[in-house]
């Protein structure tokens, strides 16, 4: 049985959505507010498998709410709602930390199939989290072994998890959000090709509209942060003017 936190405003809307997610078999409550989310899951610490984040919410946005989980290194799964669809509405709630997003109105049957499969992958995450070599540590994949399917993937001693949203360096362990891994793992798969900015809102964020690429660029100056020795000289994520980027593992 899974615990939702619904934050949402509209009082219709969210006891509606309390009343279908409970006939599922959820727990659900619900904050009215994005202070009384945070509190909820900040200061009270309490725990729920999911977040049903509405953006536009009275005091703190959906995107602020979002953002300050974040920095505090709470990982609960959340799928965003929100009134615009926009393109840049979606990449600035994915920047923020968001999971997945629906805008409204939506089918009810949409959204639960949504929230559903971000409760499947937080359960599968935690299992695969369970899995450690006899030491309790997970085994790192080395260069020349990766798997196919790249779920893992290794270079210039650093080790990235995919299905556990890690990056894992000599003595420390980052973790990523599921926008950050869908788009390190898109460069990956493509190494030592020029991937554009385009093909990259579409292959890994699914949006098709036009829209300023350039928001791809924020994504890419905090994975810098994560794996350059010096972000401001990329070896790994290459720039290619006027194109888009180019993932290396091993720069020459």
């Amino acid at each position: 049985m899974s615990r939702v936190l619904i934050v949402e405003d509209e009082a219709h809307l969210a006891q509606g959505l309390r009343f279908n997610l409970q006939a599922e078999g959820h727990v659900v409550e619900v904050a009215g507010d994005g202070e009384g989310a945070l509190d909820r899951l900040l200061t009270k610490r309490e725990p729920y498998d999911a977040v049903v984040l509405d953006v536009m919410l009275p005091g703190k946005s959906g995107f602020d709410v979002a953002t300050a989980l974040r920095e505090k290194k709470n990982y609960v799964p959340i799928l965003m709602l929100t009134a615009r669809g926009r393109p840049e509405d979606v990449l600035q709630g994915f920047a923020a930390g968001a999971d997945d997003y629906l805008p409204k109105p939506f089918e009810l049957a949409i959204l639960i199939a949504r929230l559903e499969s971000l409760l499947r992958r937080n359960a599968w995450m935690r299992e695969t989290g369970q899995r450690k070599t006899a030491n309790g540590a997970a085994r790192p994949v080395p260069a020349g072994e990766q798997n196919s399917d790249y779920s893992t993937f290794s270079f210039a001693g650093k080790s990235l998890d995919f299905g556990e949203l890690e990056l894992r360096t000599l003595g420390n362990t980052i973790h990523l959000t599921l926008m950050e891994a869908q788009l390190l793992q898109y460069l990956v798969r493509s190494e030592g090709r020029v991937v554009s900015r385009k093909s990259i809102l579409e292959g890994v964020w699914g949006l098709h509209e036009d829209t300023d690429t350039r928001a791809i660029d924020n994504f890419i100056v905090r994975l810098r942060r994560y794996i350059e020795e010096d972000p401001s000289q990329p070896k790994h994520l290459q720039t290619v003017r006027g194109v888009g980027y180019r993932f290396v593992a091993e720069p020459g």
